[in-house]
């Protein structure tokens, strides 16, 4: 039970105390009524005695008492009726309520503190340490209050009101007392009119209520004099005159009234009456009529209170299975009799504490009375008490024919042979017995109950048992019930404890009455103090089941107020039982509410609420939540109960479809009514549906525009793409890459790469940037956890705005969301939005800001409500069908917002930063909006998708300009730009050829003579021309915009050229369009667009060169330089493409310093066709041309009638651009060894010149055309590929990449190791700092430092016969392939070391010098005349002279290999 005020032996003395009546005239009750207060109000206030009291026993003992109280009441002729007395239990539970402040704020977002108390708890129960947090804390809660006021007054109020019965004495009168005021003309006369009414009222028949104790019951004579008004002179001879009658022990003269109540009102005088007249008792004289309003059975008639009736139906029936649900709608017993009740109750309240009670009394009168009630009782009262003891002593011991004292015959009692008692169920039900007043029985207990109100405890319980045994012996079981009680109670409270407490006597009462006597009252009585004195002596168990047991369905108020104590016993144990305690709350719960106590009823659920959170009880959790719910909102408690109901929905709920949509419609029904009551307050958070605000994406722009026919629209960004870092990590590399071009190489500090969709991914640290006059789309991700769907109605985004000009740099007010600001911020509000059940859905909701400023979209506001009948029958979704428009709400919607909360990444950078948790910000929801910028829509026509590799194509760009101002600087960048390109400079310069023009070729071409057919056309181009070789990033493309503005509402169609990428697959290009405005701005300086190409490439020509010194030194020309071009084709197409064959139609060659001169084909072929794997040599003369360092020669040897400008757009452009990449790839290369350069530099640089000597930079485009056979008709591609030959003997390919393992491989075998090779490649760890430098050049590079050749006829005849040795003039011709000065040594005495060519080549002596030192100058060619001595015939070989040779600055001499594979042979005939 819960704690108490009171201490047991305190609650039990002052709930037996001696009953003494009083009896006025009616003008001694008028002065009373000056304070306000009756008689017996008056008195109350000082009824206990404040010293101790003696007096004496039967046996002559002294007997002390202390801490006597008495109780004086009105008489009331008639017994209460049980109907007003359950409503002044009613009334006196209702108006004591917990501290205020508790109950209004019990759910406070859910979180409920729970605490225990501060002694340490120990529990052997396995379950405990789960609950351990939940006990540790519970005492000292907020919500858990230790005492119960309302139980306790309950008790009091119960234990004042129980009506007097035959079968005991305690509630009758032992005395009264006779008020008369000194103000009457015949005091004694009123006095004798008094005490006649009294005796009346004891004797007559007529009279059956009140009980009197003993038939001569004592009167104290008492005379009231007003001070203020009245004579005292005439009071005292009154007074004296009663003396002389009655005597001094039996009257006594009262002054009271000592001020008048107008006089004084300054002075405070203390109020003591008030604490007792707020307990409006029974005993009052107000006629109380029958108060039947609370039945003992549940009716149905009884209305719902606070809730309306059109929602009645609704609500009732909303919980239906649970077993603690409400009988009712708003609990069975609670109608509006009720509330009335209590509301008069408490309006009484208030009257009587605004009242002011003892008006005319001063303190001395207070001091008066209080004496009086102290000369009553010693002098009156309690010798009265002790003669009547030692009378009814005598008269049982006679009767009994006793020679001593009960008193002293205790022992012999209880020392004698005890009859066994017999169970209670063997007794009969003799409960209707009665004794006449004077049966020795009754005597005994009479006996037995006056040494009780005057503790004299043992003697009692000696009585008590006695009578026990007899009414036993008697079979009289409501007597003996009375006596078991009373005899345990006695036990208890004897001083000393000499017995333990026989709770197996209260037991046996306690059945008695309930079972037998069917008086739940005296069963009611014996509960009360039973439990009590077992919660002092720790025995919570039993007590508990005490109070259980008594609980039953004819009061729902005792067994609420039972079930709340009981509880309270569990939480108290030594092991407390919290899950016992919140179970038993709630069954307290319901009874309160069933008993109309609607505070008290929510008080109890919202304690046991404390235990059951967060403990995964999810049902139980909802039934308490609902039920808080609907007990607040019958309180108008609204914020309260749509707290209750929120938590219903946000948890995720286990409750079935059906209960769910009950719950939604409860709760929606709430908070309009919350809202009602405040509808200019501020919008509300609603609970449903779930946001996931991380997921919430921001995309700046329009909706991308769907492709019409063959106009294909820019990709560019869109929310239905997903999000990919890699690509994301590509575009902002392209647009760095193209502002860095812009800025001449840098990049501005302020630069913010364009973001044009933000979500969780992508850096939102700092505010994004978006466009006047253009939407921003904000997607928002809402998830539905109930099993009903939702209908979200008029959707849209809550935003708040601060208007800015940016260029006048003068800030404007905030602006809030509201009617007239739709024109700053436009938005767009989505009618109806349903979300079916557990679904996750996103909704796109835009605004459309009017104005520069800054912009922070806060979160959503909609009208949240249910679909009618939305509950899926059969896994059926019934939404599925449903269009917009046609959904249909069931009425009930509310308005509301949700914010839109979004936590940043969180920081790892410095230290502090990861030892700590710092999140950064996220600023994708609040943009700043710029002034207007130009925007571009960029469409392609005629855009392929699939290509041949090298297959060059012509399509269209349109360019439109959609905004009202005009745009400039347009680029685009790729990492591609190979693949595209819009023609260069050249592309009007060359007219297209009829031919061309009906064969739709891309390409430039000019009718050829026949006769030039195989022999170069030259034509020369510059790079400029092209874009490349500026200094520029080749990568970045000027777009070529006649007048290079674009202006607002314009478009422009460009020719953009394709070409297929060399390796074959599947190829995604990105193309980022940059355009500036005209006008510059602060904030945005430039704008993007994207678009991303997927065009797939098949095979076509795989193409080999080889590029080789001719031996002949000299050409046609005289000219020391000439190389021969082997170009090796092969028609690599798989026949799935459907090309029939491929044509070579014309072979071009670009460069500085070479061209192609002629072919020198075997062939007599005119055209050179490849069907599929079929390959073709071509061979070609090079020559060197005139040195130019601007210009490319270009050299077209072409195979058919038509001569394909190679030197003009396209075609150029696709060398120039692949010239480029080629360029790249080797300067990255080539750039890695650049620290090693510095070491050796002078030995480098002889080493790098040597090298030059085998370089060539001869570039070779091989044009040709595919016949592909298409829906049965013949279409003709052509296409270009590229081969760069960079060193003299090495072969070059088309397509470098992994060419050498094809070529080992196998087409086939090739295709079959690249779908084997694993991903995985092996790390190769290198220091490049140690990496070594050549020391020495290759002999390859060194054989072409200086390039030799021996001139000799072939066969020399020579008559040995004449002349024995034969002479044969021979000359070396000496190359210096370098551009440096080179000293040349020549040494004529080398040997063959090998016998065997001692053997096959006869041996010959070379005549005059054996070395020559020469010097050449840069590609000089020096002739050396020698002469060679051979002495019989034979075949010799001339190749035996050693050349070396080095560099005129360097030391180190380097020989020059010139051992040719082919040797120099002569013959040398004999004439």
């Amino acid at each position: 039970m819960a704690q108490c005020v009171q201490s047991v032996q305190e609650f039990i003395q002052d709930s037996f105390v001696p009953l003494v009546a009083a009896l006025c005239s009616e003008e001694a009750e008028r002065l009373t009524r000056k304070n306000n207060l009756s008689f017996a109000e008056l008195v109350r206030p000082f009824c206990r005695l404040t010293s101790e009291v003696h007096m004496r026993d039967p046996n002559n003992q002294l007997h002390i008492i202390k801490n006597l109280k008495i109780a004086v009441n009105n008489i009331i002729t008639h017994p209460p009726q049980p109907g007003a007395i359950r409503k002044l239990l009613h009334d006196v539970v209702s108006v004591s309520q917990p501290a205020e402040g508790l109950v209004a704020n019990v759910i406070t977002a859910g979180d409920y503190d729970l605490n225990i108390s501060d002694r340490s708890v120990k529990a052997s129960v396995p379950w405990y340490n789960n609950w351990k947090e939940t006990l540790m804390e519970l005492n000292t809660s907020t919500f858990y209050s230790a005492t119960t006021p309302w139980f306790e007054s309950y008790r009091e109020c119960f234990l004042q009101s129980m009506p007097a019965s035959d079968h005991e004495f305690l509630n009758h009168y032992v005395a009264c007392m006779l008020v008369v005021s000194s103000s009457e003309p015949d005091p004694v006369e009123q006095f004798l009119k008094l005490s006649q009414e009294q005796h009346r009222i004891q004797h007559s028949s007529e009279y059956s209520y009140p009980k009197w104790f003993i038939p001569n019951t004592l009167k104290y004579y008492v005379l009231l004099h007003d001070v203020s008004t009245g004579e005292e002179q005439r009071a005292d001879s009154i007074y004296e005159e009663m003396k002389q009658r009655y005597g001094t022990q039996g009257c006594y003269l009262l002054k009271i009234n000592s001020r008048v109540s107008n006089r004084g009102a300054d002075e405070q005088i203390p109020d003591p009456w008030s604490q007792y007249l707020q307990k409006n008792t029974i005993q009052n004289q107000d006629s109380y009529e029958d108060y039947t309003a609370v039945s003992n059975k549940n009716t149905d008639h009884l209305i719902s209170d606070g809730i309306d009736s059109e929602i009645k139906d609704g609500l009732s029936n909303n919980f239906k299975t649970h077993p603690l649900q409400l009988d009712h709608p708003s609990g069975s017993l609670d109608s509006t009799d009720y509330m009335k009740a209590s509301t008069s109750l408490q309006d009484s309240k208030k009257s009587n504490s605004g009242t002011p009670h003892g008006a005319c009394l001063t303190l001395t009168d207070h001091d008066r009375i209080r004496q009086f009630i102290q000369e009553f009782t010693f002098r009156g009262l309690l010798p009265h008490i002790e003669k009547t003891i030692r009378q009814l002593n005598d008269q049982l011991i006679s009767r009994k024919g006793l020679s001593r004292s009960l008193f002293s015959a205790t022992k012999k009692w209880f020392s004698g042979s005890k009859v066994p008692e017999k169970s209670i169920n063997e007794l009969k039900n003799t409960s209707g017995l009665l004794y006449p007043p004077e049966a020795p029985e009754l005597q005994i207990r009479k006996m037995a109950d006056l040494c009780f109100l005057v503790q004299h405890y043992e003697l009692a319980y000696s009585c008590y048992h006695t009578a026990k045994k007899d009414f036993l012996n008697d079979q009289a079981m409501l007597y003996a019930a009375g006596a078991l009680e009373m005899a345990a109670v006695s036990a208890f409270l004897q001083p000393g404890a000499p017995r333990p407490y026989p709770a197996h006597y209260m037991e046996t009462a306690i059945q008695t009455y309930r079972d037998i006597c069917k008086n739940m009252v005296l069963a009611e009585r014996c509960v009360l103090l039973s439990a009590e004195i077992l919660k002092s002596q720790s025995k919570y168990s039993e007590a508990a089941a005490l109070l259980i047991r008594l609980t039953s369905e004819d009061s729902d108020l005792r067994s609420a107020l039972l079930l709340e104590q009981a509880a309270h016993c569990f939480i108290n144990m030594k092991s407390p039982m919290v899950r016992k305690f919140a179970f038993h709350m709630i069954l307290a719960g319901h009874r309160f509410s069933k008993a109309g106590q609607k505070k008290h009823a929510l008080r109890c659920y919202c304690q046991a609420m404390q235990v059951y959170k967060g403990k995964g009880w999810s049902l139980a959790e909802d039934h308490i939540n609902f039920t808080i719910g609907r007990q607040s909102f019958t309180l108008r408690q609204l914020d309260n109960a749509v707290s209750a109901f929120r938590h219903i929905l946000i948890n995720d709920s286990k409750q079935p479809p059906a209960q769910q949509g009950a719950f939604l419609r409860e709760y929606l029904y709430v908070y309009k009514n919350a809202t009602q009551l405040s509808p200019d307050g501020p919008l509300p958070q609603l609970p449903l549906p779930y946001i996931n605000s991380s997921a919430t994406r921001v995309f700046f722009g329009h909706d991308r525009r769907p492709a019409e026919g063959e106009k294909q629209a820019a990709t560019h960004v869109s929310l239905d793409q997903e999000y990919d870092s890699e690509s994301s990590q590509q575009w902002k590399e392209l647009e760095e890459q193209v502002v860095s071009v812009i800025n001449k190489g840098t990049i501005p500090s302020n630069f913010q790469p364009t973001q044009f969709c933000l979500n969780r991914y992508s850096d939102n640290s700092k505010f994004p940037l978006a466009v006047i006059e253009e939407p921003i789309t904000v997607e928002v991700s809402f998830r539905n956890p109930l099993k009903v769907p939702l209908l979200l109605t008029d959707l849209s985004l809550l935003w708040k705005f601060q208007p800015k000009d940016f260029s006048a740099k003068h800030d404007g007010e905030t602006k809030e969301q509201g009617t007239c600001d739709e024109d700053m911020v436009g938005t767009e509000a989505i009618a109806e939005f349903l979300i079916n059940s557990e679904e996750t859905k996103v909704a796109r909701l835009k605004l459309f800001p009017h104005q520069t400023g800054e912009l922070h979209i806060l979160g959503v506001v909609y009208n949240l409500g249910s679909v009618q009948g939305a509950v899926s029958l059969d896994g059926i979704d019934p939404s599925i069908g449903l269009q917009t428009g046609k959904f249909v709400s069931n009425g009930l919607s509310v308005r509301g917002r949700q914010d839109l909360e979004i936590q940043g990444p969180r920081l790892n950078n410095t230290k502090e930063e990861k030892t700590s948790i710092k999140y950064g910000p996220d600023r994708r929801l609040d943009p700043i909006i710029t002034e207007e910028m130009p925007l571009l829509e960029v469409f392609f026509i005629n855009f392929p998708t699939g290509l041949l590799c090298g297959e060059i194509r012509k399509a269209y760009v349109e360019f439109v300009n959609v905004s009202k101002c005009p745009l400039t600087a347009l680029k685009v960048v790729s990492k591609h730009p190979e693949f595209f390109t819009f023609g260069g400079n050249t592309a009007a310069l060359t007219p297209l050829s009829p031919s061309a023009s009906e064969n739709c070729s891309a390409y430039k071409t000019v009718v050829t003579d026949p006769t030039s057919v195989r022999t170069a056309l030259l034509s020369s181009a510059s790079s400029a021309d092209f874009g490349v070789g500026t200094g520029g990033s080749p990568e970045v493309i000027q777009v070529p915009l006649p007048d290079a503005v674009l202006l607002p509402g314009a478009s422009v169609q460009l020719p953009m050229w394709l070409r297929g990428p060399d390796e074959e697959g599947v190829h995604e290009i990105n193309f980022l369009f940059y355009y500036e405005s005209i006008k510059k701005h602060s904030k945005m300086c430039h704008r993007v667009l994207r678009h991303t190409a997927v065009i797939c490439t098949s095979r076509s020509l795989h193409i080999r060169a080889t590029v080789c010194r001719s031996n002949a030194l000299g050409d046609e020309e005289g000219r020391g330089d000439n190389m021969l071009l082997f170009v090796d084709v092969e028609n690599i197409n798989t026949s799935e493409t459907g090309v029939k064959e491929f044509h070579i139609v014309q072979v071009s060659s670009n460069s500085k310093h070479w061209k192609l001169q002629k072919s020198v084909n075997i062939s007599g072929d005119k055209d050179t066709k490849l069907a599929s794997r079929e390959r073709a040599k071509l061979c070609f003369k090079a020559v060197r041309c005139k040195n130019s360092e601007e210009n490319y020669t270009f050299a077209d040897i072409v195979f058919g009638n038509e001569q394909i400008i190679s030197s003009a757009s396209p075609c150029a452009d696709f060398f120039f651009q692949s010239l480029s990449s080629e360029f790249k790839r080797t300067h990255v290369q080539s750039h890695t060894h650049a620290s090693q350069r510095a070491v050796k530099q002078s030995f480098d640089e002889t080493v790098r010149l040597i090298q030059k000597c085998s370089e060539v930079d001869l570039n070779i485009v091989v044009l040709w055309k595919a016949y592909v056979v298409e829906d049965s008709k013949q279409l003709i591609l052509e296409g270009q590929h590229h081969v760069a030959l960079n060193t003299v003997g090495k072969e070059a390919f088309s397509f470098p990449q992994k060419q050498g393992f094809k070529k080992i491989l196998g087409n086939s075998d090739w295709e079959d190791l690249e779908q084997e090779l694993p991903e995985t490649v092996l790390l190769k760890f290198f220091r490049p700092e140690n990496t070594p430098v050549p020391a020495r050049p290759t002999p390859e590079q060194l054989s072409n430092l200086i390039k030799t050749s021996l001139h000799y006829p072939e066969s020399f005849n020579h008559s040995f016969h004449q002349k024995s040795l034969c002479l044969v003039p021979v000359t070396l011709l000496l190359s210096n392939c370098s551009q440096a000065v080179v000293d040349v040594m020549i040494d004529l005495r080398h040997k063959p070391t090998s016998s065997e060519a001692l053997e096959i080549h006869g041996s010959f002596t070379w005549l005059g010098q054996t070395q020559y030192k020469l010097q050449l100058k840069g590609q000089e060619v020096y002739s050396l005349q020698l002469k060679a001595c051979f002495v019989h015939t034979g075949v010799y070989n001339l190749g035996t002279p050693r050349v070396f040779a080095k560099l005129v600055d360097q030391v180190t001499l380097f020989e020059t290999s010139q051992q040719n594979s082919m040797p120099a042979l002569i013959i040398i005939n004999n004439i």
